[in-house]
């Protein structure tokens, strides 16, 4: 006779296990923590060193071509090789998986700021020229404002793309939950690799969702415009309705 399964999921090495939940919630809690501290910094940097670059591209265009083009090769080195050039600056720390996310989220963030600023309308600035604003009022009061939802955009996917990253920080002891992923893959844990990677989308999800919501407190004229533009079409229905019902009633 073989032997009953044991009634411990955890014995069993079930993927989905309430046991694992309750005995490494602190576990879980760290790994969180440390994954949201080391993406949240990486997306904070790479936003300070990309809205003054994508400045510079947009005031000097002959940098704009060599800005774009160096950020893209960055972003196309593998992560290993990454760690690996910036491993003698920094260390093995989790300033050198910060860095390294920064700099992936560079191209990203670049593009989406300088097609921001060019996409703000002429007749705005001209307005704001009109109205004696100075160069740095005008950029701040009239341009960075309407290139919010484009730089929102690349924030946006940079964000998520850094909660993805972030867990190859493992191989340098600071991955978040991508250290419990590969400790997990190592011993194939299954309720470890399947906790710690939902909970890597829930985060990406949630940042997600955090900056759509704030890229809406941020742009309030885009739901009046939005509202305007609806009520338009549907004035516009009606009449289309309205008048071959009208033109029936004079026939007859």
């Amino acid at each position: 006779m073989t032997a009953p399964p044991p009634d411990d999921c955890l014995a069993r090495n079930d993927w989905i296990c309430g046991d694992y939940l309750r005995t490494r919630q602190q576990i879980l809690l760290d790994a969180v923590a440390q994954h949201l501290q080391l993406t949240l910094s990486s997306v904070a940097l790479g936003l300070v060193i990309a809205v003054p670059l994508a400045l510079l591209a947009r005031r000097r265009r002959w940098t704009a071509g060599p800005v774009l083009g160096i950020t893209t090769v960055i972003y196309t080195i593998p992560s290993l090789a990454m760690f690996s050039l910036l491993l003698p600056v920094y260390g093995l720390s989790a300033t050198l998986v910060v860095v390294g996310l920064a700099l992936y989220s560079l191209t990203l963030l670049v593009r989406n700021i300088l097609a921001g600023l060019d996409g703000v309308p002429a007749e705005a600035t001209e307005a704001a020229r009109g109205m004696g604003y100075g160069p740095m009022r005008q950029l701040l009061t009239v341009e960075l404002p309407l290139a919010v939802p484009a730089a929102m955009a690349g924030l946006r996917i940079a964000t998520v793309s850094a909660v993805a990253l972030t867990t190859v920080g493992a191989i340098v002891g600071y991955g978040g939950l991508g250290n419990l992923i590969y400790a997990g893959m190592n011993s194939f844990f299954k309720a470890q690799v399947l906790t710690a990677s939902v909970l890597c989308v829930l985060i990406a999800v949630v940042l997600d969702l955090l900056l759509l919501g704030a890229e809406r407190l941020l742009t309030p004229w885009r739901r009046t415009h939005r509202r305007t533009r609806v009520r338009g079409v549907r004035r516009r229905a009606t009449a289309a309705t309205e008048e071959p019902a009208a033109a029936v009633g004079r026939r007859a």
